[in-house]
């Protein structure tokens, strides 16, 4: 990335996990132009059966289980939640939901009330009622999944707390008594899918499969686009009781749809995914320093802990100093954020780990 004045950036973070293939890739660009071209907004969403639509749609069914037929897209990730638990109180006939601290599924109202900080949440409220919290990982909330519940929704590898993979034997176990009980499973794999962790999905590695899969960031390849995907006969219960029981004006817009198609297309074809576990490895290696006091890593995504979130901060700004873009982690402010684009090659990936020690040195030397 280059700034106003020509400075270079090393971009570390990939917009938050959406330019998993880079910036500006020459096939999502032309898919963009060649679209635009042809057409763009036309009508509400669902009027008129668009082809960018329909063939983005059958790409991504191509690659995921077979129950995930029906895909709705939407403008955002935050959207892909809100329409995922409508989706989960009308297929259920339920209303409380399951959710768990330090998650983010977006900043909506209804996203919000499942975010898992009260810091967050109260300046808000009041929010939804009937979401209960716990603790990511814990046991207690097997026990507390019954039939009173529409939805368990959490994230494949939690996010903002810093990239925490859960057990998976944990995650086996929800999956049961979510079957048990007639509970949804919705995994937010909204900054965790397309390769992030070195599988295409998240859940992949783990040997369980959601209800309903939340999708977003590098689904759109660079332009807004999420989506909330499930089976063709739960999706078309929206369709009535009441009649559009779920309506967008641009989800789902032809060129978002074009540009993501090609990005995934790219990420398919390009091999990059295979490579995630190595790069992972080579980050490992190199990102040694002792103000580093922890690190978590799910493939091409990792925190690194320091000693404060005062600390963390300076380094960051360091870092961008140095031409190195980075940052922190909403529920982990001590912790530094590494979501590099996919396709980054190891010359550049060392480049930057070369610039991030740097920076540690010179925040230390600076603080005496």
């Amino acid at each position: 990335m280059w700034d106003a004045s020509g400075k270079k950036y090393i971009d570390l973070i990939a917009g938050f996990s959406v330019s998993n293939i880079g910036h500006s890739h020459p096939a999502v660009v032309k898919a963009v132009q060649e679209q635009a071209a042809r057409h763009m907004h036309l009508m509400v969403y669902g009027e008129l059966i668009q082809s960018p639509v329909v063939s983005y749609a059958r790409l991504l069914t191509a690659h995921l289980p077979a129950e995930l037929n029906c895909i709705y897209f939407t403008n955002s990730g935050s959207e892909a939640t809100e329409g995922a638990m409508k989706l989960a109180k009308r297929a259920t006939g339920r209303t409380r939901i399951i959710a768990f601290d330090q998650a983010y599924h977006g900043s909506t109202q209804g996203a919000l009330s499942l975010m898992g900080d009260e810091y967050w949440r109260r300046s808000f409220r009041p929010l939804l009622p009937d979401v209960h919290h716990f603790s990511y990982g814990s046991a207690e909330v097997l026990s507390a999944i019954d039939s009173r519940t529409a939805c368990v929704i959490m994230e494949t590898v939690q996010a903002e707390s810093g990239v925490k993979k859960p057990n998976p034997a944990w995650l086996q176990q929800i999956r049961k008594k979510c079957d048990e009980t007639g509970t949804l499973l919705i995994l937010d794999e909204i900054q965790a899918g397309f390769g992030r962790t070195g599988t295409l999905w998240a859940f992949e590695q783990v040997g369980i499969q959601p209800d309903v899969l939340l999708l977003g960031k590098a689904l759109g390849g660079g332009m807004p686009l999420g989506a909330f995907i499930s089976s063709r006969e739960r999706m078309h219960l929206l369709s009535h009781q009441p009649v559009l029981g779920h309506i967008t004006t641009f989800g789902g817009h032809p060129v978002s749809c074009s540009a993501g198609m090609a990005a995934m297309e790219v990420l398919l074809s390009s091999g990059c995914i295979d490579q995630v576990s190595q790069k992972e490895k080579l980050l490992l290696r190199q990102l040694r320093h002792p103000a580093i006091q922890s690190i978590q890593s799910a493939g091409l995504w990792m925190s690194l802990q320091f000693a404060s979130a005062t600390l963390n901060q300076q380094i960051v700004h360091q870092c961008v100093k140095n031409g190195l873009l980075t940052d922190w982690f909403i529920f982990a402010p001590d912790r530094l954020r590494i979501a590099p684009p996919l396709t980054m090659n190891e010359t550049v990936l060392l480049e930057a780990c070369d610039t991030l020690l740097q920076s540690i040195d010179e925040v230390l030397a600076t603080n005496g």
